[in-house]
């Protein structure tokens, strides 16, 4: 029987995801959390400076910034200020990161494939609908 702890039902998620994610690491010879955090400006263009990535991906400030500073150095992202506001810099990707981008995204796929395998179109449907209303109550709950 599963058990109905969700800690533990996360930590097997992370890690069945790392399996999948960590040959693109291997491949492109970088850490998780910058493949993360490509990954994430590509799949979320209007989420993009370090501020968005730390509050909806829960990192800390010193990874990301360390990250966002070797992406930077790799030549796969760079910072733009808008309007003479250097403030807030917002990180766009290199065309540089393409490659990457585009194996992360078949690891994501595949692993999204492998978590869904057996289920019909409709369950999955249903799936998505109450998955959004649990982020909407953690989301609610978190803003009290």
């Amino acid at each position: 029987m599963i058990p109905l702890n969700p800690w533990e039902h996360q930590n097997a998620v992370k890690t069945l995801y790392g399996k999948y994610v960590g040959g693109v690491c291997a491949k492109h010879g970088m850490a998780r959390i910058e493949l993360d955090i490509l990954l994430f400006l590509a799949n979320n263009p209007c989420f993009d400076t370090a501020t968005d990535i730390i509050e909806i991906r829960y990192l800390s400030k010193s990874q990301v910034s360390a990250a966002v500073k070797l992406l930077e150095e790799k030549g796969y992202l760079r910072k733009e200020y808008a309007d003479g506001n250097r403030k807030t810099a917002h990180l766009k990707l290199c065309q540089s990161a393409g490659d990457i981008i585009r194996d992360g995204k078949a690891a994501q796929e595949a692993f999204a494939a492998a978590l869904l395998d057996g289920f019909s179109q409709s369950e999955i449907h249903v799936m998505k609908q109450y998955n959004e209303r649990i982020w909407g109550n953690i989301h609610s709950l978190l803003s009290q």
